[in-house]
C-alpha cells in the first residue's frame, strides 16, 4: 500500500464526510493506493456512528474509537500502529489541513527521500495571541532541538513508516514529533509550506492552557531526548556534584577546628557556623538526587504500560 492516512478526530461529525469524499478524489486522481485510519479520541457527538457508517461503505477507512478521551498523542500513536502504507501521513479532522497537499508531500518522502516533511502553515487562519505564542514556541523549539522548522505543531505531516514504527508519541510529545523522530536517528527532516484553511464546522478544542502546555512540553521533551535513556546522567551527575561540595564545605569546618585545637586556640563550635547547616543541606540533596537519578533508571527499565489506552471498538482492521 502506498498511503495510510492517520486522522485523529474528537467532536467532528460535521466535517468528516467531506472530509473523507475530498481525501477519496485527491487519493484517487493521483493514483494512489491508500487508507484512512480514523482515531475516536473519545467524541460525545456522532462522530462514531459516521466512521462507522463509512467503513461499511468504503473499505478505505478504517476506525478505531477509544472509550474516553486520552488527547492527540494518544491518537496518534495508536493509528501509527495500524499504519500499514508505504508513506504516512497525518492531519486534522476539521477541515483546516487541505488533502489537496497529499501528493506533493508523498512524493517529497518517495523521491526525494525524506524521512519526515513536516506542514508550514505561512498564512494562518488563527487569533492574534494564537499566532504569536506559536512564533515564540516555533523559535524556542528550533533553537532547542537545532531542527530548523517553522512550524512544529503543525498537524499535517508526513512519514516514512519506518519513522512512525521507531518512535513512541505519549502525554503531549505530538507538539514534538521531529524531535523524537531525530533523536531515534531519523535526520532528513523538510517542511513544504501548506495551504491552512479557516474553520467551516464548529470550535477549536484548544484553550489558553496549551500554551502552558505547550512550553511544559517543551522542556520535557528536552529531557527526554537528552537523558530519558539514562536520568542517571543528569541526576546522578548533580547529585555527585552537590554531595562532594557539600563534603568539602564540612570538610573545611572540621579541619578548621582541629586547627585551633592544634594550636591550642579555643575552638568555636562547628554547628555554630551557619556554613555547617548549608554543607549538611547541601549532602542531603546531593543524595536525594542520586537516588532519584538510581529511581529514574528502575523506572525506566521496567515501564511497560506507558501507551496502554483502553480500545473500545475497531472495524475494518
Amino acid at each position: 500500500m502506498d498511503l495510510s492516512l492517520v486522522i485523529p478526530v474528537f467532536n467532528e461529525d460535521e466535517s468528516l464526510p467531506e472530509l473523507t469524499s475530498w481525501i477519496e478524489n485527491v487519493c484517487i486522481e493521483a493514483q494512489l493506493s491508500f487508507e484512512i485510519i480514523y482515531i475516536d479520541d473519545g467524541s460525545s457527538d456522532s462522530s462514531w456512528k459516521i466512521i462507522d457508517r463509512q467503513s461499511k461503505e468504503k473499505t478505505f477507512v478504517k476506525g478505531i474509537r477509544f472509550r474516553r478521551n486520552y488527547g492527540k498523542a494518544a491518537a496518534l500513536h495508536t493509528g501509527f500502529q495500524e499504519a500499514s502504507g508505504d508513506v504516512v501521513i497525518t492531519m486534522d479532522s476539521d477541515l483546516q489541513d487541505s488533502p489537496a497537499e497529499i501528493p506533493e508531500l508523498f512524493r517529497m518522502i518517495k523521491e526525494e527521500g525524506y524521512d519526515l516533511v513536516s506542514g508550514w502553515k505561512k498564512k494562518r487562519y488563527d487569533p492574534f495571541v494564537k499566532r504569536i505564542t506559536s512564533k515564540f514556541y516555533n523559535r524556542t523549539a528550533r533553537w532547542s532541538s537545532g531542527i530548523k522548522l517553522h512550524d512544529f505543531n503543525c498537524g499535517l505531516k508526513a512519514y516514512r513508516n519506518e519513522v512512525v514504527k521507531s518512535i513512541e508519541v505519549f502525554g503531549e510529545m505530538h507538539r514534538y514529533i521531529p524531535m523524537l523522530a531525530k533523536e531515534a536517528g531519523f535526520r532528513k527532516i523538510g517542511e513544504k509550506i501548506v495551504e491552512h484553511r479557516a474553520r467551516k464546522y464548529g470550535v477549536t478544542k484548544y484553550g489558553l492552557d496549551r500554551f502552558v502546555k505547550g512550553f511544559l512540553d517543551l522542556l520535557t521533551i528536552r529531557f527526554i531526548t537528552s537523558f530519558g535513556k539514562s536520568p542517571m546522567h543528569l541526576f546522578g551527575s548533580l547529585g555527585t556534584l552537590m554531595f562532594i561540595i557539600g563534603l568539602g564545605m564540612a570538610a573545611f569546618l572540621g579541619g578548621r577546628k582541629l586547627w585551633y585545637v592544634y594550636n591550642n586556640l579555643r575552638a568555636p563550635l562547628v554547628t555554630e557556623s551557619p556554613y555547617f547547616f548549608i554543607a549538611l543541606t547541601v549532602m542531603i540533596l546531593g543524595t536525594l538526587l542520586f537516588l532519584t537519578g538510581f529511581l529514574g533508571e528502575l523506572v525506566n527499565r521496567n515501564s511497560t504500560e506507558r501507551n496502554s489506552y483502553l480500545i473500545r471498538d475497531k472495524v475494518n482492521l
